[in-house]
Formats: structure tokens, sequence, C-alpha cells
């Protein structure tokens, strides 16, 4: 039992002097320091040792804190001091659905999103006319202003900003846009 201790023991040592990174020749075999030099901070590449700078920390000369692409359309219209509420909206998807596409799925659409042609935006406007609404509509926001509401809304979609239709509803004070989603790949996906 004694041999296998010592013959143990002399293996450690032999160990730990292979994997000892001190070099020279007051090495101590019983000394397993140069073992706990190495960590998890040493594996991978090694730290970066001169004044590179990344380029995401690359500041322009310019006064501008925001580059433009980093601002989503349609900011400008946000007004924070603007003390009008937001009126209730619904947003609908649309697809076109025929008899292939009911009964025999032969078009290959399915009720995701994806599949979708158009979208419809229900904005309730109580006690607001059709002549003081003013509605502004880009690829990816919608701005609707009147006397008493307000509404900012960012599309989920884009959409084509000139193919839209708005109807008003004065009956159930209602506003009705339907908008045609521009998707880059709607030839692709839609055949």
């Amino acid at each position: 039992m004694e041999s296998q201790g010592v013959s143990s023991l002399q293996s450690l040592h032999a160990l730990s002097t292979l994997l000892s990174t001190q070099q020279g020749d007051e090495e101590d075999p019983h000394n397993a320091r140069g073992c706990a030099s190495i960590g998890p901070g040493d594996i991978g590449l090694p730290p970066k040792t001169s004044n590179e700078v990344s380029s995401a920390y690359i500041k322009k000369n310019s006064k501008d804190i925001w580059s433009e692409e980093e601002v989503s359309e349609g900011s400008q219209y946000d007004d924070l001091a603007d003390p009008r509420p937001q009126p209730e909206y619904e947003l609908i998807l649309k697809q076109n659905v025929g008899t292939e596409d009911l009964f025999l799925g032969l078009s290959g659409k399915d009720p995701s999103s994806m599949c979708c042609e158009a979208m419809m935006i229900k904005i309730k406007l109580p006690e607001t006319k059709a002549t003081d609404v003013v509605l502004d509509v880009k690829e990816k926001f919608l701005d609707l202003r009147t006397p008493k509401y307000k509404l900012g809304l960012h599309l989920p979609h884009p959409v084509h900003s000139r193919q839209g239709k708005a109807q008003f509803f004065s009956d159930r004070a209602v506003l009705e846009v339907s908008l045609l989603m521009n998707r880059p790949m709607d030839s692709i996906n839609l055949q």
C-alpha cells in the first residue's frame, strides 16, 4: 500500500513540474503555484494591448447625437408635450382568399401574417367630423391628428403609402384605413 502512495506522490510531483509555467533552476517540485496562474481568463484570444478603438465607439466630427440609421421613421411626429389622448384603434390583417384556398388549399396560403396582403386600421374618433381629420401615411408610420386626438402608429409591416384608402363612417365615428403591404418577397411568397 505504501509503495503505491509513494509512486502516486511522485507522479503528482512530476505532473506539477510538467504543468508549471515557471522557468529556472529554483523550481520547487513541491510548489504548485505555477498551475494557479492559468485560469478561465486565459482561454481564447489574448486581450488587445494596442490603443485600437472599436468602430462602434468612433464618434463622427459632427455634433449629432444619433445617426439617421438609429432613428426610427415617424419619430419626428412624437410630441410628448401634446396633451391630446390617443384614440382607440384596432389593427386587422387581411388576405385575399378564394375557393381554391378554402376547399383545396392549392395556393399554399396559411393564416399567418406572412400570407397577408393588406392591413386595415379601424380608429374610433368619437365627436369628430371627417373634415377635422388629418391623416399622413408613410412606409412604416401612420400619423393621425384631430382637434381632440392624436395617433402616431408604427406599423408592423411596411406599406405602399400611396396605394391606401381611408373611409370615415360618421354614424359610428370610425375611420377605416386600408393599406396594401409592401414586402420585397411577396412575388415569391404568394405564388
